[in-house]
């Protein structure tokens, strides 16, 4: 069912591609994709409130929801390691995650259960997009010398872990055979 919870997620979508946009168009600089970035994220922000509040939460949500979420922060992660201002090795955990936790919930599906989003997932999402913010709007790249980019950074990788273990670890059952 389209929502207005489902409607702001597909508007975090069509908004990747325009922070992308930005970002491969040198003369703007940071401050173009930071701005598409920080609209994406407030749609992230409020379509989870709206859902809740109105009780529309829908399995398409459930779905789409943190698929948005991915596309953005992945998204967003190649350019800033294609800038130079992240390491790869970053964005390649984060999408290691993404992708085992997906295939996780595509096994659960297959048994008739759809995984939702979990608070510790969530908490790991903000913690990247206030790192990837961070990165956008400062122009900085991630280094010792910058305490809040090393630390945004350092606490968006281990919560990144730390969901995905525990994604799993919730979900065992789903991983059992029939």
């Amino acid at each position: 069912m389209m929502n207005l919870p489902n409607v702001l997620s597909l508007i975090r979508v069509l908004l990747v591609p325009v922070m992308v946009g930005l970002c491969s168009w040198p003369a703007v600089g940071g401050w173009g994709p930071g701005i598409a970035f920080a609209l994406a994220s407030l749609t992230d922000f409020f379509d989870g409130r709206i859902a809740r509040s109105r009780n529309q939460v829908t399995d398409l949500g459930k779905f789409l929801d943190p698929l948005a979420d991915k596309l953005l922060v992945l998204s967003a992660m190649v350019m800033l390691v294609r800038s130079g201002q992240l390491p790869g090795w970053v964005c390649c955990l984060v999408l290691a995650r993404e992708l085992a936790v997906d295939g996780l919930r595509m096994v659960a599906v297959g048994r008739g259960k759809v995984i939702a989003a979990s608070p510790l997932g969530k908490l790991k999402t903000t913690c990247q997009m206030a790192l990837i913010l961070v990165l956008f709007f400062l122009d900085r790249t991630v280094s010792l010398s910058d305490p809040l980019p090393l630390c945004l950074c350092a606490l968006a990788t281990a919560l990144t872990v730390w969901s995905g273990v525990d994604y799993f670890v919730r979900n065992r059952d789903a991983l059992k055979g029939k």
